[in-house]
């Protein structure tokens, strides 16, 4: 009888075992993986195991059959890991904006060291037992620490407005009455605003037919000034009973001090449109980090988790070993605050960040702080280049970039440039130690330091400080 290999559901790796969608199997978990799924290998072949934990035997079933590894769920745990607890949030297995919750948090700290281990054993030639790699930085208290939301809306079929989270790999939308990562005041902002979106019968976005209004809607806080900016996403500009939505939320949230709206008009699932509408109170809200403050513009890149900000800023001032006379570039700056943060123990600081906006605050910032700095719109690979071209060279250079890591030219001209040190605060550790292996091989760099910090509690998501030497 004749197969037809498009019907197939089994897959075989490069070991040569076949793994069947459905297949059944007992699995020891070995490790985290980076999106914070159990890491386990049925002879040989990787399957990543969401919901299981280091330590753990289970027996796995594919839910997904792949060539090189394969995704399966938990039938039944056999042998539970000490640091299996119960997730305290009503909606975590719905919602999948943390993966995280029924660990033990100490344990979720070292899962997110061995992550970044993982990179940088996988990507970079530095032998395992030399990486200087600290223990992760976390929280004394891990929850309701996001200072920023976006929630997506959908009218229900009762009329109601949800709003929240996507489902994991799906468009099915996830309400949050409440979230246990997000400052209370933002739910709090959230909740009221349904309600007032509902109640004006403003009509709310559809996705599948591109109409209607609100789209998304956006929260911030200072957590220092507990000032609060809030933003309407809209597909056009023409805002529905507009001056009646500015009245209610003036008058039921008058801890707002902030209402924008920003116009997407596209069919996108970027969040912010370029065309932003200042409809009430200020245009930026005030943050304050340790003696600093900052102005915060609703499309400007701010670290989400203050208090862990701190602690991530300090780690790459000891990093930088500034002594008040170096030249200090700021890559991918946002609104100028760890190059301000590090910016009283350098001579000069130049930045850059390709959000008009933010390069507006960064500036207002660091006159306002008596910084003498120099910040331009535009990438980081356009503007560095230019500067060394006119003669200015940066004693140290500190990039914080992307998910997706420092662009290809950034990286050649930081290579021309040759500072004594790199200070290098990433949020992705794959990008992270492929850049460094880049560094080390094509301009003599050698890893001083790797510090992780848990910037998002419960999530396996882990930020981290490397800092780089020119050999």
């Amino acid at each position: 009888m004749k197969t037809n290999n498009k019907q197939k559901t089994s897959s075989r790796s490069s070991q040569g075992v076949s793994v069947v969608k459905g297949q059944k199997f007992p699995l020891t978990i070995k490790r985290i993986g980076i999106n914070g799924e159990g890491v386990g290998y049925y002879k040989r072949h990787v399957v990543f195991v969401k919901g299981a934990l280091p330590g753990e035997e289970v027996v796995a079933e594919v839910t997904k059959a792949g060539r090189s590894f394969s995704e399966a769920k938990i039938k039944k745990i056999r042998k539970r890991s000490n640091d299996r607890v119960k997730a305290p949030c009503p909606i975590y297995e719905e919602c999948g904006g943390c993966q995280l919750q029924h660990m033990n948090y100490e344990a979720t700290l070292e899962g997110k060291k061995d992550i970044v281990r993982q990179a940088f054993v996988r990507y970079t030639n530095v032998p395992e037992s030399t990486l200087p790699l600290k223990n992760t930085i976390g929280m004394d208290n891990p929850w309701y620490y996001r200072n920023k939301s976006q929630l997506q809306t959908r009218k229900q079929k009762d009329g109601r407005v949800a709003a929240g989270l996507y489902r994991e790999n799906s468009h099915d939308l996830i309400d949050l009455s409440a979230c246990m990562v997000q400052h209370k005041q933002l739910n709090r902002v959230a909740q009221i605003v349904k309600q007032l979106l509902g109640d004006l019968q403003i009509p709310i976005y559809n996705e599948k037919t591109h109409s209607g209004d609100i789209r998304t809607i956006v929260t911030r806080i200072g957590f220092e000034t507990k000032q609060i900016q809030l933003v309407f996403i809209t597909r056009t500009e023409a805002l529905p009973k507009k001056e009646l939505l500015i009245k209610q939320v003036r008058e039921k949230l008058p801890e707002v001090t902030s209402v924008m709206q920003n116009v997407n008009h596209e069919k996108t699932s970027l969040i912010f449109g370029e065309k932003m509408v200042h409809l009430y109170g200020e245009k930026t809200i005030h943050e304050r980090l340790g003696e600093y403050s900052f102005d915060l513009s609703a499309r400007a890149f701010f670290q989400l988790n203050p208090s862990q900000t701190v602690k991530l800023y300090n780690e790459a001032k000891k990093a930088a070993h500034l002594t008040g006379k170096e030249k200090l570039v700021d890559a991918y700056c946002g609104v100028g605050t760890i190059g301000q943060w590090l910016g009283d123990q350098a001579e000069e600081v130049r930045g850059m960040d390709i959000t008009e906006e933010a390069i507006e605050n960064a500036r207002s910032n660091a006159k306002k702080h008596g910084i003498a700095a120099v910040y331009e719109v535009g990438p980081a690979e356009k503007w560095l280049p230019l500067w060394l071209k006119q003669g200015f060279k940066p004693d140290v250079i500190l990039v914080d970039p992307p998910r997706s890591g420092c662009d290809r030219q950034l990286l050649k001209s930081m290579l021309k440039a040759k500072p004594k040190r790199i200070v290098y605060v990433s949020c992705n550790p794959s990008t992270l130690a492929k850049d460094v292996q880049h560094l080390i091989e094509a301009g003599g760099y050698a890893i001083q330091s790797i510090q992780p910090v848990d910037m998002f509690p419960w999530t396996a998501q882990v930020e981290s400080v490397t800092e780089l030497i020119l050999k």
